[in-house]
């Protein structure tokens, strides 16, 4: 499959989806969770936000600039953005056995939850109104440079922390992949004529 073809989402459309993404990993933690799964969940929700600030700033935010520089969300998102790459920093510099974990995470989620709020309310809607014929190109260089990052943030680590944030909806995707991978053997290796 070409890389162009994977990339018929519209910009909002992907940015929405991190959103969505992140917020679920968001819903997953627990202060009672076993150590590894609040690492997998916090893990999988720093790396998810981290591509996601990059293919903003990279993309998204220097487009709308273009044409409509003085947007006060816009300005805002940047300052934003770096308060969340403090916070994963701090996480990522500690464990899960230390005390200001769930705190610093849930300081992680109330600064995410405000940002991805005014981006849903005010920014995105704007980007649709000014971008709207850009919309499809933007996504399709946004896949293109997302698949970039995750060939960088070592994909094997993402797979582990995904089936240790959404470990149900892992099984699933994993058992519904293997009938397909058995169904595609079986009737590769029918006798002519079965």
């Amino acid at each position: 499959m070409a890389l162009s073809s994977l990339a018929a989402l519209p910009v909002t459309a992907a940015i929405r989806a991190d959103h969505t993404h992140v917020l679920a990993a968001f819903h997953r933690y627990r202060h009672h969770s076993p150590w590894w799964r609040k690492r997998a969940i916090v893990s999988s929700a720093c790396t998810a936000l981290e591509i996601h600030t990059q293919l903003e700033e990279e993309i998204l935010y220097p487009a709308l600039a273009r044409v409509d520089p003085d947007d006060d969300v816009l300005k805002k998102s940047k300052p934003e953005h770096d308060a969340i790459r403090q916070t994963i920093e701090r996480l990522r510099g500690m464990g899960p056995e230390n005390a200001a974990y769930d705190s610093l995470f849930m300081q992680l989620m109330r600064t995410v939850i405000h940002h991805v709020a005014d981006e849903e309310a005010v920014l995105l809607p704007r980007v649709e109104r000014m971008l709207e014929a850009e919309l499809t190109s933007l996504g399709a260089a946004m896949t293109r440079r997302r698949i970039q990052l995750l060939g960088a943030h070592q994909p094997a680590r993402i797979a582990l922390d995904t089936l240790g944030t959404f470990p149900i909806a892992a099984a699933l995707f994993g058992a519904l992949t293997g009938i397909a991978v058995l169904r595609c053997f079986a009737a590769a290796h029918r006798p002519c004529g079965a």
